[in-house]
């Protein structure tokens, strides 16, 4: 909004401005422009941590640690056409694996401990209700198992919607590659979900 006789706030200007302007900005240590960068992705990047993990809560998670790591890391972003929400796809798949493998620990680690007659919480049983979209969380593990190059490839372009020539330019490799490691991880997702009914 205008403040009177002071023109257009710093908002207003920030938010037609492009990603790499403003990470330019946040680089140089600008909060401001770091802010827009979060308002402007967050939803889009809560939405692939869910697309990732299955859970709201995780998404969530996911989402703060990637925008923490955006901005410890701000002068090492790389930006593809101008947009950071690629990179940001990248680290959310990297925190997303990260998370998991540590999740599977704890399990195995829990598994170890002998049961007792506690009872059982009613805020447990009301978490694991939220958070069991069962058929996305089937989807996500399906995901985690292909082989990376085709992990990757996933994660940002059928559940990042980057297009695959922005792919490309991030993981470093032609188009067709990109094209090409879909198409398998398509026939492999498909097996092994339409196995899993």
């Amino acid at each position: 909004m205008a403040r009177s006789g002071q023109g257009a706030t710093l908002s207003e200007h920030t938010v037609s401005e492009t990603d790499a302007l403003l990470w330019d900005r946040a680089a140089a240590g600008d909060q401001s422009a770091f802010s827009v960068l979060f308002e402007r992705h967050v939803e889009s990047l809560w939405n692939h941590g869910y697309r990732l993990t299955g859970s709201w809560s995780q998404a969530q998670d996911i989402a703060s640690a990637t925008f923490l790591t955006a901005w410890t890391r701000r002068r090492e972003v790389t930006l593809v056409r101008d947009s950071a929400l690629p990179w940001l796809y990248a680290v959310a798949g990297n925190i997303a694996r990260s998370e998991n493998r540590r999740s599977t620990r704890f399990l195995r680690a829990l598994r170890r401990v002998p049961l007792d007659d506690t009872e059982a919480d009613h805020a447990d049983a009301v978490a694991r209700r939220v958070d069991s979209d069962r058929r996305t969380r089937e989807v996500a593990d399906a995901v985690r198992g292909l082989p990376k190059a085709e992990r990757e490839a996933v994660e940002l372009c059928l559940l990042g919607e980057v297009s695959t020539a922005d792919a490309a330019l991030l993981l470093g490799v032609a188009e067709v590659s990109v094209r090409s490691r879909l198409s398998r991880a398509r026939a492999r997702l498909r097996t092994k979900l339409e196995g899993s009914r």
